[in-house]
């Protein structure tokens, strides 16, 4: 064949193969373009897949029974109360439904705290029981609450000290031998919250010097008040002879005081003006003017009686000023706690108002120098929580007040000491019935297991993409919960989005193996 003939021939063969070629590829080009419309039409949202059922974290997040901040606690038996059974519990029984006269008039809201308002069952039970054997008193307690150690979370034990009510002589006008004021509450003091007439505002948080009607600057401070700020102002309830005996009358919350004529009147804490207390033995013992295993009040009483200057100094580094109201009480009535009930000497305390509910009972268990300034007296006491003070702040700490009078001053004076401290929990509360509810934990995956599956907190999830989980468009249904617990579920493990699946049509295969036949 002629050369001319045979290039003919290949540029005809090549130009039908380039047809071939190109109908080939367009053909397949309008295929895929096909296929990923009808994908996109049918395939614009990830597929709903059937939602995974919720499953339980291992460890869910239950409420507490009952949580007392920055406390920890075990619950024991009642054998295990250590001196539980030597008390005199009718004693402690009496004490208690003093308390449950004022709990059982409350209405309203329970407060927010640990035991909240669950000391009414107790005490509903305790209004129509009139006990008149000790017996019969320890068996109340045992089968309407439940004994729990508690003490600050990382220590072993609490924290005791003492208080009394100082019995003062004084006058009703200013002398030259009484001299020391005691203040009412001025008028000018403004509290948030409160009315300026309201009845014991509260001894923790910020208080003001009204200016005019609007304007609010901090309260005068103990050396102001001292100097005269508000003297002349006709606020001065009666006179004292010395100041150290108003800094104690303060301290304690409360005093008798006794006139020349025979009358006593009776004062109770108001109001404060703002400062935090400073201990004054604390500042002694930081100076190292006083050990800390020898201080005591008497000993606080002895320096500032040697040290007039020093005294007035050491005064001031407490701040913090009280001013106190009359109260109606014979002298055979005990001070009125912050609870509002008068005091029962040996068997109230006063405990941290922002952790406890008044009427709240606290087995106190350990030593103390009572008999004397070194003795080491057995003390295994049920006491009831009745009153409050700016300096008692923790889950186990406790002012344990002994009554009015010199004799009580000086044992009251003498405590600062670490003791066991049991908390009666009532049975409707009880830790150990509630927590035996929660669920056992699932079983711990294997290494291997735990990296392929790592937790994830699901509330995180949800937050950092709720777009996504409104795209899902399959919302987890409710976990089934049991009462007052609440199961955090996680979510389920995200499958990837499905490959689409083109395949080709059968000509367009023929067509391309004939393509590759051919070459």
């Amino acid at each position: 064949m002629a050369p001319e003939a045979r290039i003919k021939i290949f540029l005809k063969n090549s130009a039908t193969a380039l047809c071939a070629g190109v109908v080939v590829l367009s053909s397949f080009s309008l295929g895929a373009e096909a296929a990923r419309r009808h994908y996109r039409s049918h395939h614009h949202h990830r597929p709903e897949l059937p939602a995974a059922p919720p499953r339980a974290l291992p460890y869910p997040q239950l409420p507490l029974p009952f949580e007392v901040p920055g406390a920890q606690y075990l619950p024991l038996a009642w054998a295990d109360v250590k001196g539980w059974s030597d008390d005199n519990h009718l004693a402690a029984y009496k004490t208690f439904r003093a308390s449950c006269r004022t709990i059982n008039a409350q209405t309203g809201a329970p407060e927010p705290k640990a035991l909240g308002a669950s000391l009414n069952e107790p005490c509903r039970a305790a209004k129509s029981l009139e006990l008149s054997d000790d017996a019969r008193a320890k068996t109340f307690f045992e089968e309407n609450f439940s004994p729990l150690r508690i003490s600050r979370l990382g220590e072993p034990d609490g924290f005791v000290t003492g208080y009394y009510e100082p019995v003062l002589d004084g006058s009703r006008t200013q002398t030259e031998v009484f001299n020391v004021p005691v203040y009412r509450r001025p008028s000018n003091l403004f509290v948030r919250g409160y009315k300026q007439d309201s009845v014991s505002l509260p001894n923790k948080g910020p208080v003001y010097r009204k200016i005019g009607r609007r304007k609010l600057v901090p309260y005068y401070d103990r050396g102001e008040i001292e100097d005269g700020k508000i003297a002349g102002r006709g606020l001065e309830i009666a006179w004292l002879k010395d100041p150290t005996d108003l800094l104690f009358a303060q301290i304690q919350g409360s005093a008798r005081i006794k006139f020349d004529d025979g009358g006593t009147v009776r004062l109770n804490y108001d109001a404060y003006n703002g400062y935090p207390y400073t201990a004054v033995g604390r500042v002694l013992i930081e100076r190292g003017i006083i050990p800390k295993e020898e201080m005591s009040m008497q000993k606080i009483r002895e320096w500032m009686a040697q040290n007039p200057d020093g005294a007035k100094d050491l005064r001031r580094q407490n701040r913090s000023y009280i001013f106190f109201r009359e109260v109606n009480l014979s002298d055979k009535d005990e001070a009125v706690g912050a609870q509002g009930i008068p005091l029962t000497a040996g068997r109230s305390i006063a405990v941290d108002k922002s952790l406890h509910v008044y009427g709240t009972p606290f087995f106190i268990e350990g030593e103390l120098p009572i008999d004397s300034e070194r003795s080491k007296t057995p003390f295994h006491r049920l006491m009831i929580a009745q009153d409050t003070g700016s300096a008692i702040i923790g889950p186990a700490r406790a002012d344990l007040y002994f009554g009015a009078g010199a004799d009580a001053g000086r044992v009251s004076g003498r405590l600062r000491h670490p003791m066991h401290f049991v908390m009666l929990v009532p049975k409707g509360l009880d830790p150990s019935v509630r927590g035996a509810r929660l669920p056992v934990p699932d079983p711990r995956p294997s290494e291997k297991i735990a990296k392929l599956f790592p937790q994830t907190d699901p509330a995180k999830n949800a937050a950092a993409k709720p777009a996504e989980s409104g795209k899902a468009g399959a919302a987890s249904p409710a976990v089934p919960q049991a009462n007052d617990a609440t199961v955090a579920v996680a979510s389920p493990v995200p499958l990837p989005e499905p490959r689409p699946n083109i395949k080709p049509d059968r000509e367009q295969r023929k067509r391309v193996n004939r393509r590759s036949d051919q070459q």
